[in-house]
């Protein structure tokens, strides 16, 4: 007897849900049936790639950016829509990521109806059923399928300013005085996004940065490959120890005229096996001391972008500061923000006609608003991780319920398994762990998930 059709429910359909479809579905002759729900409206898009602004560009050359195992998929698509790029170490508009992964999610669902269904709602609950995964949508339908992936992605930390703090290229972010002063809370990648902003709009008004440690992100540039062997690497040691050898690394390589950027890259191949070969207090140490030294060499700026907001530091313009944000009130200015220096006691207070939030992504998963993670925790069926980054994975993303039990059913899919993997938030590590979800999902038997709802 042949084996029923597969049927599955992706929730989320941003970069890691579109690539967990499109791996599922590019061979033309898999009989699977899968339901991507997008609330939305448009997939491929999610946080990170619906900016419309031409300055908002990927932070990762095109080179480095194929849905597919073949290196320059992304890059034939970029110039075949834009031909005048020429190079594949371009930073392409972030945009037009998102028109790729619509167009190859197009493309492997081909013409045909029955093997792609695109709903546009929002999911508000999931459970496990004795004939499936069942999920429920805003407007009152369900969906029962034989497996459901959580693929939500990132989520914006809860909003910090009272309603009076403003999110870039929300309604509120409406033109401003251009000789203004402006308050920025952060100085990530949201933070440039915010800059860039006020550039394009040619403003010449002081913008004070405020972040806990003043970092900016560095810059990328080409620079030489180098190779490590995992005998090299000090899997399961100390944070301390690692911190150490990784130091004495980049001091070697920069000694011999090498880049650091040499010495960070060639940790890419090992960063989930070092992540996983810590214990959960070197986990934490790493989370509260050393993540934002290692976010602002590991998520590099464009070389252009760099250059322009290094410029707008140095004259003057840009003003970063160390510091902890504490409050925000109204003023006669439009806002008031308070904050506190690093190491120093007093506090002080910033008049500002706009204070942008950009506090990047959330950090603690049982913050979420996203309805679905919220009804997974609350009922049992998902559990935090440790470190309440994200939710608690097995290796192959089965979410673990409250109870430490595996489910057959219930996968998770990208920034949601940072738990678990640390390094998955970018499209190359999203890419594999989507072409191994699909291949072990394509390889089983559809029924044996509905009989064996947890291990």
């Amino acid at each position: 007897m042949s084996q029923p059709r597969l049927s599955v429910t992706i929730i989320g359909g941003g970069a890691s849900g579109v690539l967990l479809a499109a791996h599922l579905l590019r061979n033309a002759e898999t009989d699977v049936r899968i339901n991507l729900i997008e609330r939305r409206g448009q997939v491929g898009q999610g946080m990170a790639y619906s900016a419309v602004q031409s300055d908002h560009i990927l932070n990762v050359p095109a080179s480095g950016m194929s849905a597919f195992a073949e290196p320059d998929h992304f890059w034939h698509w970029l110039k075949a829509r834009e031909p005048g790029y020429t190079d594949s170490w371009v930073f392409a508009p972030r945009r037009l990521y998102g028109d790729y992964l619509a167009h190859i999610l197009r493309q492997a669902a081909g013409p045909g109806p029955g093997r792609l269904n695109l709903i546009d709602e929002e999911c508000v609950g999931i459970a496990e059923t004795a004939s499936g995964v069942e999920v429920s949508l805003a407007n009152g339908t369900s969906l029962v399928s034989h497996v459901a992936v959580l693929a939500v992605g990132h989520e914006e930390q809860p909003s910090r300013g009272r309603g009076i703090a403003v999110r870039v290229g929300s309604e509120r972010d409406t033109p401003l005085d251009p000789d203004a002063p402006v308050v920025i809370l952060g100085s990530g990648l949201s933070m440039v996004d915010a800059w860039l902003r006020l550039s394009e709009a040619n403003h010449r008004g002081p913008i004070h940065v405020v972040s806990r440690h003043g970092l900016l992100p560095r810059s990328h540039k080409r620079a030489e490959k180098l190779s490590l062997d995992s005998a090299d690497v000090p899997f399961g040691t100390n944070l301390h120890y690692f911190a150490r050898w990784f130091r004495l690394l980049v001091k070697d390589v920069m000694s011999k005229g090498g880049d650091w950027r040499s010495a960070v890259d060639a940790l890419r191949p090992f960063n989930q096996r070092i992540w996983q070969s810590w214990s959960v207090e070197s986990r934490r140490q790493f989370l509260e001391h050393l993540r934002p030294w290692w976010n602002i060499h590991r998520h590099r700026l464009p070389p252009e972008t760099y250059a322009l907001m290094q410029t707008a530091v140095e004259r003057g313009q840009v003003r970063l500061i160390a510091g902890k944000f504490l409050n925000v009130e109204r003023s006669a200015a439009g806002a008031r923000a308070t904050i506190r220096r690093r190491g120093v006691a007093n506090t002080e207070a910033i008049e500002a006609a706009r204070i942008y939030d950009c506090g990047g992504v959330t950090v603690d998963v049982t913050a979420s608003t996203n309805p679905v993670i919220r009804v997974a925790i609350a009922n049992g069926l998902a559990r935090p991780d440790a470190q309440h980054i994200g939710l608690d994975v097995t290796d192959d993303c089965r979410v673990i319920d409250r109870a430490g039990r595996p489910s057959a059913r219930l996968l998770a899919i990208g920034p949601l398994t940072r738990g678990k993997f640390w390094e998955i938030e970018a499209i190359p590590d999203i890419r594999v762990q989507a072409a191994q979800m699909a291949e072990r999902l394509l390889s089983a038997d559809p029924a044996a998930a509905v009989r064996h709802r947890r291990a």
